[in-house]
């Protein structure tokens, strides 16, 4: 399913996948995510992903014209994996109302991992 706006001149339809790479793509910036994970459902594994495959990492869905975001993260060893939750949904949430202009309904963080940075 497609996000869709309707406006006085018409409807804007927004693919899913453009959403995703929105979402990812804020959720990087905030202080203590490491980046997005890719899980592998059928071994376990959770692998860090690169900037150019964020979109992996999350999974956007439409209910009742409102998002509803999953962002698989990992985060940064020693920090509050509560703070950086609470930034990450806020963060999150502004940008991608802000800038599609559609409803966040829910944003579920999934903390992956842990990694040491040096």
């Amino acid at each position: 399913m497609k996000g869709q706006m309707d406006t006085e001149m018409g409807k804007i339809i927004v693919d899913e996948d453009v959403l995703a790479k929105y979402a990812g793509s804020a959720a990087v910036e905030c202080f203590g995510v490491v980046g997005m994970a890719s899980v592998n459902v059928k071994d376990g594994i959770v692998k860090l992903l690169k900037r150019d495959n964020i979109r992996h990492g999350v999974n956007v869905e439409i209910e009742n014209n409102k998002l509803l975001i999953e962002l698989h993260i990992i985060v940064a060893y020693e920090v509050s994996i509560l703070a950086v939750a609470e930034n990450l949904v806020d963060n999150v949430k502004y940008k991608v109302e802000e800038y599609t202009g559609m409803e966040v309904g829910k944003i579920v963080v999934c903390v992956e991992g842990v990694k040491v940075i040096n």
